[in-house]
């Protein structure tokens, strides 16, 4: 039987509803209220730019440095998920597929859209897509949770200790907890990802009925199929998977250190381990799709955790300064990358193919089935 590619099986297009555009505009009056009413507060903004061009060249040479090196961890932990995927190409559909969901309204259903597209343009089939997905969110959520609980240890070790910090790091051991369990049900055995399965679409579907949306479908089945596709990947890959999803997580943490340093803000004035703390704990609150990228969100909750634990109040200036720096390298300068990256997908022709890449899991399927017994 012939398996369809990605790009067959990729989410048909619609057009935005009021309710997206609606959810757009208020996230766009969100991060201009932010910009515009709440980060002032923390620091005049003729302050930062005072301390932004203290930045030396050999300074701004080494930040961008950390950048690239954080871009490539990206592109390192998304082609561990998807066997057959060459580097190059992690680096287009990475860098695409992220510019689009910093920007656009409903970017990120838009951005899992355009992953098939590029996937299935390359030839993997719609199974592997969709468990490229599945896993690289299950493995970038884990780590996002598991950090905050590597920062209270961290914390306590160093007798840091901050209450609204403790209170947060408990929170996320709930959830890290919850979500261990359901993920150790789902693999269990392919009658309890059934179950398991239904019970979430029943969930989703419940949650979709005020809203007059369909509830989904044969989410048993579909949990059965991705229960044992992942077993299959992880089996080969978990160690790869795991080391540079946590490697991809720390290049970030070091750029926004970087720019803490380079701003001026010491060890002695803001240890590491509290900024790995606001770090942690502020990636946990990019889990919540609030703005597109978090953008506003994200920098308030670094700039307010950061400044909180600074002693010293004539830092804040330098902190909201390297909070900006770490903002535009690691979010703004991806859009523009995104749009390179997105020209390079439809002009790279001798990338396209019709068979699953040498490599891939459906390539190898295909070549079992050919060689003689």
């Amino acid at each position: 039987m012939a398996v369809g590619t990605a790009a067959e099986a990729a989410p048909r297009r619609r057009k935005l509803g009021t309710k997206q555009i609606l959810t757009f505009v208020v996230g766009i009056v969100i991060v201009v209220g932010i910009f515009w009413f709440a980060i002032p507060h923390f620091a005049d903004y003729s302050a930062v730019w005072k301390a932004l061009r203290t930045l030396t060249p050999l300074e701004f040479w080494s930040l961008l440095a950390a950048t690239v090196f954080n871009l490539v961890t990206y592109w390192l932990a998304n082609q561990a998920a998807l066997p057959g995927l060459r580097l190059r190409q992690a680096a287009v559909s990475t860098q695409t597929t992220t510019s689009v969901a910093n920007t656009l309204p409903a970017g990120g259903a838009i951005a899992v859209g355009l992953t098939y597209a590029m996937l299935g343009s390359w030839g993997f089939t719609a199974g592997e897509a969709t468990l490229y997905v599945g896993v690289t969110g299950i493995w970038n959520i884990f780590a996002k949770l598991a950090l905050p609980v590597v920062a209270l240890a961290l914390l306590v070790i160093t007798g840091h200790t901050y209450p609204a910090l403790v209170g947060a790091a408990i929170i996320g051991i709930g959830v890290l907890i919850g979500a261990v369990v359901l993920l150790t049900l789902l693999f269990r055995s392919e009658a309890m990802a059934r179950r398991v399965g239904e019970f979430v679409g029943r969930v989703v579907g419940a949650v979709k009925k005020p809203f007059r949306k369909q509830a989904p479908v044969g989410m048993g089945d579909k949990a059965v199929k991705f229960r044992r596709e992942t077993i299959i990947l992880v089996e080969r890959r978990w160690l790869r998977l795991t080391w540079t999803t946590l490697l991809s997580h720390i290049a970030l943490f070091f750029v926004l250190l970087l720019s803490l340093r380079h701003m001026g803000v010491s060890e002695q004035e803001l240890p590491a381990v509290d900024v790995f703390a606001v770090f942690a704990f502020s990636r946990l609150l990019s889990a919540i799709p609030i703005t597109p990228g978090g953008v506003g969100v994200i920098d308030l909750g670094y700039i307010g955790g950061l400044t909180t634990l600074a002693p010293d109040s004539g830092e804040k200036a330098a902190i909201v300064a390297a909070v900006l720096i770490f903002r535009v390298l690691t979010y703004g300068i991806q859009i523009p990358i995104g749009g390179v990256t997105y020209l390079i997908w439809r002009a790279k022709r001798s990338w396209m193919r019709d068979t699953p890449p040498p490599g891939s899991i459906a390539g190898e399927l295909e070549a079992q089935v050919a060689s003689p017994a």
